[in-house]
């Protein structure tokens, strides 16, 4: 595997995120995530954004974390949020998504950060496994989702 920093708006990335997107609608039935987000959220050192390409080059899995700092949404200063953390469906099971998971948390701890958090959904049980055993607990509810009865909270020091 080959992972390299893209533009969150960069064509790869975009697929990618269409896909992640489709599978959000179908397991919670809502259009995927509401979430606001901007390419300039991952401009280093406020965050990154990494697309892992397989041997032929084609992009086969994401994340991203930016800044985050309080915001009267139940973040705290120096928190880095997790964001669009996807594997495609053929190559699940491989290490690839806590490959990704370790790259990024390594980045955000360079650029400062004290805490890497996140958002996950009740109906995403294999995020939810690989956060716990990454050493991942629940915190305080925050962002877009917080209000949400569906909406799990993780955060790990870094």
């Amino acid at each position: 595997m080959n992972i390299r920093p893209v533009s969150f708006d960069h064509p790869d990335a975009l697929k990618l995120n269409d896909e992640v997107q489709a599978e959000y609608h179908l397991r919670y039935g809502d259009g995927g995530d509401a979430t606001a987000l901007d390419a300039s959220d991952f401009t280093p050192p406020r965050g990154v954004y990494l697309i892992a390409y397989d041997g032929n080059g084609r992009p086969v899995a994401t994340g991203g974390w930016r800044s985050q700092d309080e915001n009267g949404e139940g973040n705290e200063d120096g928190d880095a949020e997790l964001k669009r953390m996807f594997v495609i469906e053929e190559m699940r099971g491989r290490g690839l998504a806590r490959r990704l998971l370790t790259t990024l948390e390594d980045d955000a701890r360079a650029a400062g950060r004290s805490r890497m958090v996140l958002e996950t959904g009740t109906k995403q049980p294999e995020a939810i496994a690989l956060y716990v055993s990454s050493g991942y607990e629940p915190c305080t509810k925050f962002g877009y989702y917080r209000h949400h009865e569906s909406s799990l909270c993780y955060a790990k020091p870094l």
